[in-house]
């Protein structure tokens, strides 16, 4: 890491190169939270059929935890001395997974995508906490709150794709398009 991209302070105990490092882990969560945080208000928007009200009135309150967190990321980014980048150009250009594709459809299509989403974001999520246990344990707990919220939404989505049998109508699917149409023909069936 060049000499003049490190922050000039950092949190007590860590090196600036340590915060950088750091920094730029939660720079990576902080795109992929807002992405998620627009997602779900593009899902919120676009559900139509029989399940609309309620996956309409379930995806408010995870757009608004899911915001709480891109604002709790943000500020431990500039706690440890770098200033968080927030803006669309940005997220565009730095993610590494493709737009929600997915428009006005069921409900049950968009939780099926859904799950693809989270199933993403989760693991990422993650990956950022194991890469952070050992360099700053406040920022492995603060992705490992996140983890507790994330999940339970996903399991949310989830519940409206599971069988009495326990089985998910979106088994096997490796996008969200295949996981949408997969959920959508469950449906119907």
């Amino acid at each position: 890491m060049a000499r003049n991209s490190l922050p000039k302070y950092t949190v007590p105990s860590l090196t600036p190169e340590v915060g950088a490092e750091v920094a730029a882990i939660l720079q990576q969560r902080l795109d992929a939270l807002n992405d998620l945080a627009l997602t779900l208000k593009h899902i919120h928007w676009n559900v139509v059929g029989p399940h609309f009200i309620a996956v309409h009135e379930m995806i408010d309150p995870q757009v608004d935890a899911v915001r709480e967190m891109v604002d709790q990321i943000a500020e431990r980014i500039a706690t440890l001395g770098v200033a968080p980048v927030g803006t669309p150009g940005a997220l565009v250009k730095n993610r590494t997974w493709d737009d929600y594709a997915i428009g006005r459809d069921s409900a049950i299509a968009h939780l099926g995508a859904l799950d693809e989403v989270y199933i993403g974001v989760i693991t990422d999520h993650r990956k950022a906490a194991g890469d952070t246990e050992e360099s700053d344990p406040v920022t492995n707990d603060m992705l490992i709150g996140h983890l507790h919220g994330l999940e339970l939404f996903h399991w949310f989505v989830r519940a409206h794709l599971e069988s009495a049998g326990g089985a998910l109508a979106t088994e096997g699917a490796q996008t969200e398009q295949s996981a949408a149409r997969k959920a959508a023909r469950k449906e119907s069936a």
